[in-house]
């Protein structure tokens, strides 16, 4: 694009529409790699404020896309090939790599290092032409900052495809370990809340309880079930499995049914000292697949168990 700020009018055949698909639809000349990128970088704004792509727009309100967006460009992540790598599972067409809590999976900005695609483009070259965009190497999924654990990592064009098609199949299983409040926790249940994009704190997401809030938010639906493994109170040890998780949404579940994780102080959990993120670990994933099955586990963090008596 133009050094130029571009400025839309949402239309009425817009009205409720995710503001990355109005935005692409109305910008005719930018990709959605480009429009993916611009809204990361915070370069896309409704009515001067910054929205995260899955909010919705109505009719009327302005998008903006910023003088000097790069949204002409992708850039790749910069290979970092001496970067700390774990490499939990290795084929021929996968890799599962386990990510330290507090490091990013992809980058945001061009040029930033130290990121998890860094890190696979340096010891993996040919991830550099496999994946959603150039900064996501074979990246099939990804984990907040502040989670630890596996993510799957596609080697080639075929295998991305396959391992994509399973993840919105929900044939791509994934279980978490996490550490929440464990008074009147019950043993096991399910959490059925659906999401929107929280209409105040775009750091957020909003899981919608009344009615009034689903007609208000229309809401994505979210489902994440839960078994207790250990209580060593205030604390317990919780595995939880969701099909395809939508953003923040075992955080937000467990705050919502008063159980916040420790440490995440962002959804009202209770700050703990040594604990420096909040208390998710991916902890499995499986595919059943003749060509590229597996089944891989992750132990979990030493500071998370401490705050369960060193379990698991």
């Amino acid at each position: 694009m133009s050094a130029a700020a571009l400025e839309f009018v949402v239309p009425e055949s817009l009205h409720g529409a995710r503001v990355d698909k109005a935005a692409l639809t109305l910008a005719t000349n930018v990709s959605r790699a480009q429009m993916k990128k611009a809204i990361a970088d915070g370069a896309v704004r409704v009515n001067g404020r910054r929205r995260p792509k899955g909010a919705l727009v109505s009719t009327g309100e302005i998008i903006t896309i910023a003088e000097g967006a790069a949204v002409g460009r992708d850039a790749a992540a910069i290979p970092e090939p001496g970067a700390s790598l774990t490499v939990r599972f290795e084929s021929a067409d996968v890799l599962v790599v386990d990510k330290p809590a507090g490091q990013a999976t992809v980058p945001l900005r061009d040029g930033e290092t130290g990121t998890l695609a860094n890190a696979l483009v340096g010891r993996y070259p040919e991830l550099a032409t496999v994946g959603y965009t150039p900064r996501e190497p074979g990246l099939v999924h990804r984990l907040d900052t502040d989670t630890s654990g596996l993510l799957v990592v596609a080697r080639n064009p075929a295998s991305f495809e396959s391992l994509k098609a399973a993840l919105k199949q929900d044939r791509l299983h994934k279980t978490y370990l996490l550490v929440c409040q464990e008074a009147d926790l019950p043993d096991h249940g399910a959490i059925e809340f659906p999401i929107a994009s929280h209409p105040k704190d775009q750091r957020r997401v909003y899981p919608c309880i009344h009615p009034r809030d689903v007609a208000r938010y229309a809401p994505r639906p979210a489902r994440t079930t839960y078994t207790v493994l250990e209580r060593a109170a205030p604390w317990a040890l919780v595995e939880v499995t969701v099909a395809r998780a939508l953003r923040h949404q075992i955080r937000a579940h467990f705050a919502a049914i008063d159980h916040p994780l420790a440490g995440d102080v962002l959804y009202g959990g209770e700050a703990v000292s040594g604990l420096a993120h909040h208390a998710l670990h991916a902890s499995r994933v499986a595919f059943e697949d003749l060509a590229l099955g597996f089944e891989v586990t992750s132990p979990l963090p030493e500071e998370l168990a401490a705050l369960v008596g060193g379990k698991r």
